[in-house]
């Protein structure tokens, strides 16, 4: 799983494929969809493309002249639960440290100078 996380935050690192992915939220787009909006050449497009379907992250299908680009689920719920381990882990160290920060502002309150 760890590779499969390495290549899905690789994938993402990079804004062009971050904005493909946010566009592909929304339903299934053309490649010509896709690279509107993108200030590159089509064959730079299309690595970045590459990139997120070797991932994982996106499929394509072509019929006839026209390649359509789909998100996948899963590797999503993957990230999403890798972070929530994360989100929660934090969350409770947060947690502790403000705590102990409360504790400390006591301590010093009822300490008189």
């Amino acid at each position: 799983m760890t590779n499969q996380l390495d290549n899905f935050f690789s994938a993402l690192a990079d804004p062009t494929r971050r904005a493909v992915v946010e566009r592909l939220t929304q339903g299934p787009a053309a490649v010509s969809a896709l690279h509107d909006g993108h200030d590159m050449a089509l064959p730079t497009f299309l690595r970045h493309l590459k990139v997120l379907e070797e991932s994982g992250l996106v499929t394509s299908t072509k019929k006839g002249r026209v390649r359509t680009v789909h998100i996948e689920a899963a590797p999503l719920r993957i990230l999403d639960d890798w972070l929530a381990r994360h989100r929660d882990l934090w969350d409770a160290r947060l947690d502790r440290l403000t705590r102990l920060a409360e504790a400390m502002e006591e301590s010093d309150a009822d300490d008189p100078i």
